[in-house]
């Protein structure tokens, strides 16, 4: 048996947290004494590192208590569901960083497009376009983009270009907006329209769709500064690649402001 000195010693956690996993039913000691003392099982180290490292991983007390009997099989899911809330907060935590480094640049003079992105004007060619249009809120876009893809093939419509999305609505609103999926296809036939040609300010943004706002602001910060041009359409964003098929820093997505000269 180990007092509750040998089982902090050990294990490097203090007696007080020791006590308090006591008193939370979490990990209890084997025996206590008359004068009080605790003692544990020398096995009772594994139960112990486990909560450790589960705390490590985010996990909060209440939630681990249930997980440590827990085979394997049963712990699984769990260690999965938290990977993917890490791997968002981590995305969320990279567009900060990037944000800020936009915002020590501006501070010290220097043009965000220049260092971040590129902005162009650039001559977006007429498309034929087989399109969904429709008012939904940012979670129903993978949907929509889903729906397309298995009207177009319903359709017998072949996919010749990228796949994007406009935005109609003269507010942005997460949860509701006006917003139209688009896919460039080579031949004529029901639901296929005209993309007519225009001239656009765009950028490309490489990395995570969470990030696509610093595209956005370089194109808006660009604007500013040009005030000889003024927009005269839907923003859109335009997916280069497949993001089932590549990694999230693989992503690579161009946004686009149709343009024109304002008058004189």
């Amino acid at each position: 048996m180990l007092t509750i000195g040998d089982f902090s010693r050990l294990s490097q956690v203090t007696p007080r947290m020791l006590r308090h996993y006591d008193a939370l039913g979490l990990l209890c000691p084997q025996s206590v004494g008359e004068n009080g003392y605790r003692y544990y099982r020398q096995e009772q180290l594994s139960d112990l590192v486990k909560i450790q490292w589960l705390k490590g991983y985010g996990f909060s007390l209440g939630e681990i208590k249930p997980l440590l009997a827990a085979p394997n099989s049963q712990l699984l899911p769990h260690l999965r569901q938290r990977r993917r809330a890490l791997l968002a907060q981590l995305e969320k935590t990279q567009a900060a960083v990037l944000q800020i480094e936009a915002d020590i640049l501006r501070m010290e003079g220097k043009a965000i497009m220049e260092n971040l992105y590129h902005v162009i004007l650039l001559e977006d060619p007429e498309q034929k376009v087989f399109s969904i249009r429709t008012t939904a809120g940012v979670d129903q876009y993978h949907s929509l983009f889903l729906e397309l893809r298995q009207e177009a093939e319903k359709r017998g419509l072949k996919q010749a270009g990228p796949i994007q999305m406009l935005y109609h609505d003269p507010n942005f609103d997460h949860r509701r907006s006006d917003v139209e999926v688009q896919m460039v296809v080579a031949q004529d036939g029901p639901g296929v329209t005209v993309k007519p040609a225009r001239t656009c300010a765009a950028v490309r943004h490489k990395g995570s769709y969470e990030n696509l706002h610093l595209a956005y602001e370089a194109l808006c910060a660009w604007l500013a500064e040009h005030t000889e041009y003024r927009v005269c359409g839907p923003a859109m964003d335009r997916y280069l690649n497949d993001p089932h098929s590549v990694s999230p820093d693989q992503l690579d997505t161009g946004v686009l402001f149709p343009v024109e000269k304002a008058p004189a």
